[in-house]
């Protein structure tokens, strides 16, 4: 909007993005490719209106974000509400589940996805801790609610992933190609033409 010299107000941008984000997401969720065969699965605490939620996260072995689920607790029971909700997600089980040492992922894990290997270190498990990075930024500047936040990272987690790239691995060239070709695929998703 402002490249085209349109200027609007923060609160339309974030109607807008109420609206609008959660079909972009999807859309970009759906044309992503299927995630590799190793998740790894972590939870943060985060704290809204004086109370303590938890933020479940799963990352498959590539760094994409599979889900993102706020919860009030940390319990087994949580545990697996997350895995099904994963498992509803992506058809196609892991055959690896990285947490860290939490000591309900184990029984859960068991319970949901009982042919699945699960695997405990606190340093197997870098590639989720990263991935918190941008909520734990965002977290900063508090979150309001639960169901709020809920919404904002559904939307957030994707369409932010969509655009960031791991720069350090990849030639100045290869970036450029991706970033063309992600562009082009976000045109077709939002109707840009032309």
């Amino acid at each position: 909007m402002f490249e085209r010299g349109v200027i609007v107000s923060y609160e339309s941008i974030r109607r807008w993005c109420l609206k609008f984000g959660p079909g972009f997401a999807a859309e970009i969720r759906r044309r992503r490719p299927q995630p590799k065969d190793k998740w790894h699965l972590d939870e943060v605490f985060i704290k809204m209106g004086g109370r303590t939620y938890y933020l479940w996260r799963a990352v498959a072995a590539d760094g994409m974000v599979l889900d993102i689920l706020v919860q009030e607790r940390r319990n087994q029971a949580a545990a697996e509400t997350f895995l099904r909700r994963l498992v509803e997600g992506y058809p196609a089980t892991p055959r690896v589940i990285v947490t860290d040492q939490l000591a309900r992922y184990g029984p859960a894990i068991k319970t949901v996805l009982p042919q699945t290997e699960h695997r405990q270190h606190k340093g197997l498990n870098n590639r989720v801790e990263n991935a918190h990075q941008p909520t734990r930024q965002r977290a900063m500047r508090r979150f309001k609610g639960p169901m709020q936040t809920q919404r904002f990272l559904e939307s957030f987690g994707p369409i932010r992933e969509h655009f960031c790239l791991a720069r350090h691995r990849l030639a100045a060239s290869d970036v450029r190609a991706i970033l063309t070709a992600r562009f082009a695929t976000w045109h077709e998703v939002v109707g840009i033409t032309g």
